[in-house]
């Protein structure tokens, strides 16, 4: 088996998506060797379900612009080429702004004086750990960072020796998400048969359609709701892979910080369908790519 990718993401919070990304690793452990990423930097909790051994943390630096004023003229080319206003320039005065600043070197390269380098600054961190056959990383965002791409990069690009590569996205569909689920050969969308949950689910449905990307959809707490999530993927030629019952004991199980698919054993068949379905839906679309 070749590395694969598949992203768990959902429209909202609150739909179960690290429920089914946890779960799935375990499952799909038995037969492959799994890493799971924690990709939601801001709010990282795959680490209490799955229980790692953690053996490394290191610091992950932003490139950030350092002006050496004696060198600069005021000129104002790395003002004029920063779409987001992280570095501006009054008269002689050159401002950074650290937070604004997407690191793209371009200032850096406009610079006629060579004035400009780069230094690093703490943004957050990755830890590096392991369960039983599972790679575990997970990045954790500094309180008060506004950009976490750059971090989710990061936690991608950790090495690791693993056929199966689950990464459990933020939910919603801004920045960290896209950054997240990009060259993923399956994207798993978790939603719940709620009015909030198909609003959401649409909004996603559009975000990768636009991204092409290939998705499937997870229905949680199906029984609990209406039926117009699945009206709804049935117009829109959706697959739906998996419809997770709303049984108590879930929340229970969750709620302690418990495999559903360890404290529930009944619940085993149907998670092992998912992952093979999904496995079989990501090697399609694999096939259709080539």
């Amino acid at each position: 088996m070749s590395k694969i990718k598949i992203a768990i993401a959902s429209g909202k919070g609150g739909t179960g998506k690290t429920m089914v990304a946890v779960n799935l690793c375990r499952i799909a452990s038995e037969s492959h060797s799994v890493a799971y990423l924690d990709c939601d930097v801001e709010a990282p909790n795959g680490y209490i379900f799955l229980k790692p051994d953690l053996t490394e943390c290191f610091p992950v630096k932003q490139q950030i612009p350092l002006v050496d004023m004696n060198r600069c003229t005021g000129c104002g080319r790395c003002a004029a080429i920063c779409q987001f206003h992280a570095i501006i320039c009054l008269h002689k005065e050159v401002m950074v702004f650290p937070e604004l600043c997407h690191a793209c070197g371009g200032c850096m390269l406009v610079c006629p004086e060579n004035a400009i380098t780069e230094i690093g600054r703490d943004m957050g961190h990755i830890d590096i750990g392991k369960k039983d056959s599972i790679h575990f990383i997970q990045g954790v965002l500094n309180v008060g960072e506004p950009m976490a791409p750059p971090l989710i990069k990061a936690v991608k690009n950790v090495s690791h020796e693993a056929d199966l590569v689950i990464l459990d996205s933020s939910p919603g569909t801004s920045c960290p998400v896209v950054e997240t689920v990009r060259d993923s050969a399956l994207v798993v969308l978790v939603t719940d048969a709620t009015p909030f949950g198909l609003h959401d689910l649409k909004l996603a449905v559009e975000t990768l359609r636009i991204l092409k990307l290939p998705f499937v959809v997870v229905v949680n707490r199906a029984d609990a709701g209406d039926r117009k999530v699945f009206s709804y993927c049935s117009q829109e030629g959706i697959k739906i892979l998996a419809e997770i019952p709303d049984d108590r004991r879930i929340a229970e199980a969750y709620s302690r910080g418990e495999l559903i698919v360890e404290s529930i054993p009944s619940y085993r068949p149907l998670f092992a369908s998912l992952k093979d379905a999904v496995l079989r839906e990501a090697d399609l679309n694999s096939g259709r790519s080539k």
